[in-house]
């Protein structure tokens, strides 16, 4: 069977690794054209692209998918599937039409939940318990194909964005390895999603980091896991920010606390601060121009005592 892959940033390698090492043959690897990135805004290939050349494997990069020159291109290399997975771009219907087994793509959560650009970030800011991975048909609407196979797996509560994102990638590439034979004979049929039960995540900003003493401890550790490492969670304190990068649920501080009061800041207990509902230890913290510390040290390295962090808005 000759495939052509569709994908961008790291989730994607896993399943990019399992159609290279099947007995299909990739035709081409198709990826976001490179970006400038860092302080020297120097063009820099996605990982998939890395991978590709490492490979030898042929890459395209059509600035839209929707440009006639790459369709017409796509189209003569004759795939009879197409893969895609965190590709960067909604598919038009002159390319779902090109592969005669259709276009599948691997989506990071149990669809028909979560549809949309952050479903990772968005089942760890829920406290979802589980999520996985759905291999579905691609259709003209964003993640409202049939469903070919889903496999799910258990969120634990210290998992990080990046902890639960490299699960899920090497997920599907297990997913993509089940389901790749079953095209082997013809084009299996898909279940449909039940599209009453679905739910929707957008895109993640960096706004979205500032911490908010007033929510409960529990909402603020599931931030502080969702959003690490990008885009960081952070409080202020005497105008500096301090980026929070793990953080723990402890008894709560002393009756008399306000939301954003650091009740405790000494290097045997940490740094411990109260919420809305609750009080959490900042196990890792980093200053501005430093590298992230444990609590305990950062404590040692600090001028002065903190007494409370900034809330939003300067309230």
């Amino acid at each position: 069977m000759d495939i052509v892959f569709m994908g961008t940033p790291d989730f994607a390698l896993p399943t990019l690794d399992a159609i290279y090492d099947s007995d299909n043959t990739l035709l081409a690897v198709v990826t976001q054209p490179d970006r400038p990135r860092g302080r020297g805004q120097k063009l820099t290939h996605s990982p998939v692209k890395r991978w590709a050349v490492s490979k030898g494997v042929p890459v395209l990069q059509p600035r839209k998918a929707r440009d006639a020159s790459f369709i017409e291109e796509l189209k003569g290399l004759s795939p009879d599937l197409i893969v895609t997975a965190a590709y960067g771009q909604i598919l038009p219907k002159s390319i779902l039409d090109i592969p005669p087994k259709g276009c599948i793509n691997v989506h990071a959560s149990l669809l028909p939940s979560y549809r949309g650009a952050a479903p990772i970030h968005q089942a760890i800011l829920d406290g979802c318990e589980r999520t996985g991975v759905t291999i579905m048909y691609m259709d003209e609407a964003m993640d409202t194909g049939d469903i070919l196979l889903q496999k799910a797996m258990d969120i634990r509560e210290d998992m990080t964005c990046e902890d639960l994102h490299d699960a899920l990638a090497a997920l599907g590439g297990e997913c993509i390895s089940e389901i790749l034979p079953a095209f082997e004979e013809g084009k299996p049929e898909g279940t449909p999603q039940v599209h009453d039960e679905a739910t929707y995540c957008g895109k993640i900003t960096k706004d979205m980091g500032m911490i908010d003493w007033r929510e409960d401890a529990d909402c603020i550790r599931r931030r502080v896991c969702a959003l690490t490492p990008w885009p960081g969670t952070y409080t202020m304190v005497e105008g500096q920010r301090l980026k929070i990068l793990a953080a723990e649920i402890v008894e709560d501080g002393p009756r008399n606390a306000r939301p954003g009061d650091v009740y405790i800041f000494d290097e045997k207990d940490g740094v411990r601060v109260k919420c809305g509902q609750g009080a959490l230890r900042l196990k890792e913290i980093q200053a501005p121009g430093k590298r992230p510390m444990a609590d305990t040290e950062f404590i040692k390295g600090y001028r002065m005592r903190i007494a409370r962090f900034e809330l939003p808005q300067g309230e």
